[in-house]
C-alpha cells in the first residue's frame, strides 16, 4: 500500500468529516498535505495547510492524490478534469456534476490512464456502486430502488413518526447539518436524479441526461396526502427506482406510497436503503447513512483506501453485446392530488381506479405513463398539486 498524499478542495460538513476521521484512525499512510478553500481568512479551528489557490495543490509534486468534496458542480468538475489530465488519481463526492459529465470522465480516465472513484457520491455510507461493479456485474441484475437522499428521508420520518410539520421537520434538518439552508437540491428530487444516473451507469451500462428523466420530489406534499398515505396504511418515501424491463430500461425519481412490506418502509431519518433485485436473487438490501459528515467523510476515506492500491472502476456493463434501451413508454399507478379543472386535465389517465372531490381538494388514483408525467413535470411542480407512484402491492 503507497503513501498518499492528499490535495483536499472544500473543507465544509464533508471535508472537516474526513479529516476527522482520518485523525480518528490515525493512519501512517495518509495524510492531507494541502486544504484548498474559497475562504482563506475563516477560523476553522485546525492547523492545517490551507490555500485559496488551486495551483498550489496542482504544482505540488508531493500530492498524489487529488480529493473533492465541494458543493459546485462546475467547479468540482474543472478539478476532476484538470487531476486527469496532470494524471493525478482524484476522488470525488460531486454527484451532480458527475451526473452530467460522467461520460466525459470516462473517457478521460482511459486516455490518461488515471482512476476516478466516487462510491461516497451516491448513497453516503453504503457502497452501492463498487457492489455493482465487482458482484452484480452479470446480465442477472433487474432493478435498483430505494430511497438514496438522507434528508427528504430524514423529513419524511419526522413527519410520519412524529407528526411534525413539514417546514419544521425541514427546520430541524437543516439545524442538524442532513438539509442545506437552500433544501431544493434535495427535497425536489434531483439529488436522487444524480445518484440515479450514477448507479445506473454500473448497474445497465447505459447513461441518460437528467434532463430525459422523470423528476418529482415532496415540497408540494401537504396534510391531505400524508392523511392519504395513512388512511391507506403506507407512508410516503422519496424512492429513485431503474429498472430493466426485457430490452428497455426505466428510470424516475418519485415520491411512493410504500406498504409496510417493503424494505424500505422501515428506512427512517437520514438513513438510505437501496433494494438490487435480481432474475435468480430475488432481491437483497442496502442500508446505512446517506447524510452528515462522518457517514460521508469515511465513505470518501474508503474510496481513498482504494486508490492507495489501484484500483479502478471497469464499467463492465458498457461493454455488453445489447445495451437495453431508455423509454417513458411505461404506465403505473399514481395518487395525483389537484385543484382545478385544467390541472386535472394535465395527466391522460388510462384508467380511472379512484377518485374524490371536496371544496379543499381533489384527487384522482389511476394510471399513467412516465412519458405523460415527464411532459408536465414543471406544471406539476405547483402547492395545488402532488403526485406519487401508488405500487399494487
Amino acid at each position: 500500500m503507497k503513501h498518499l498524499n492528499i490535495g483536499l478542495f472544500g473543507f465544509g460538513n464533508v471535508g472537516r468529516g474526513l479529516y476527522d476521521v482520518l485523525k480518528r484512525i490515525n493512519s501512517d499512510n495518509v495524510t492531507i498535505k494541502r486544504i484548498c478553500v474559497r475562504n482563506i481568512e475563516k477560523d476553522r479551528g485546525i492547523k492545517a495547510e490551507f490555500t485559496d489557490n488551486p495551483d498550489d495543490i496542482f504544482n505540488d509534486r508531493d500530492i498524489n492524490l487529488v480529493v473533492e468534496v465541494i458543493d459546485d458542480a462546475e467547479a468540482a468538475y474543472d478539478i476532476v478534469k484538470r487531476a486527469l489530465k496532470s494524471r493525478i488519481p482524484v476522488v470525488s463526492g460531486n454527484k451532480k456534476m458527475l451526473g452530467h459529465h460522467i461520460l466525459e470522465l470516462i473517457d478521460l480516465q482511459e486516455q490518461y490512464n488515471t482512476a476516478l472513484l466516487y462510491d461516497a457520491s451516491a448513497c453516503g455510507s453504503i457502497p452501492v456502486i463498487r457492489n455493482l461493479e465487482e458482484y452484480y456485474d452479470n446480465d442477472l441484475l433487474c432493478s435498483v430502488k430505494g430511497i438514496l437522499n438522507g434528508s427528504s428521508n430524514f423529513i419524511l420520518s419526522k413527519i410520519f413518526n412524529e407528526k411534525m410539520g413539514y417546514k419544521e421537520a425541514l427546520k430541524l434538518a437543516q439545524d442538524l447539518g442532513f438539509a442545506e439552508s437552500n433544501p431544493t437540491l434535495d427535497i425536489d428530487g434531483w439529488d436522487s436524479l444524480y445518484k440515479l444516473i450514477i448507479i445506473t451507469m454500473h448497474a445497465f451500462g447505459v447513461y441518460v441526461a437528467p434532463e430525459q428523466i422523470f423528476t418529482y420530489g415532496i415540497s408540494t406534499m401537504n396534510d391531505a396526502d400524508i392523511r392519504f398515505a395513512e388512511e391507506k396504511d403506507r407512508r410516503i418515501k422519496l424512492v429513485a427506482h431503474v429498472e430493466k424491463i426485457d430490452d428497455r430500461l426505466i428510470m424516475c425519481v418519485i415520491p411512493q406510497l410504500i406498504s409496510r412490506n417493503k424494505y424500505i418502509y422501515s428506512v427512517e431519518d437520514e438513513f438510505n436503503g437501496v433494494v438490487i433485485k435480481g432474475l435468480f436473487y430475488d432481491k437483497q438490501f442496502m442500508f446505512g447513512r446517506g447524510a452528515g459528515g462522518h457517514p460521508t467523510g469515511s465513505a470518501v476515506l474508503s474510496d481513498i483506501t482504494a486508490c492507495a492500491y489501484n484500483y479502478r472502476y471497469e464499467y463492465k456493463k458498457r461493454n455488453d453485446s445489447v445495451l437495453p434501451r431508455y423509454t417513458t413508454e411505461h404506465t403505473f399507478r399514481v395518487y395525483f392530488r389537484y385543484k382545478s379543472a385544467e390541472q386535472r386535465n394535465l395527466l391522460n389517465f388510462l384508467k380511472v381506479r379512484e377518485q374524490y372531490t371536496s371544496d379543499e381538494y381533489n384527487y384522482i388514483v389511476g394510471d399513467v405513463t412516465i412519458a405523460n408525467l415527464k411532459a408536465h413535470q414543471e406544471e406539476l411542480r405547483t402547492p395545488d398539486c402532488f403526485v406519487a407512484a401508488y405500487p399494487f402491492d
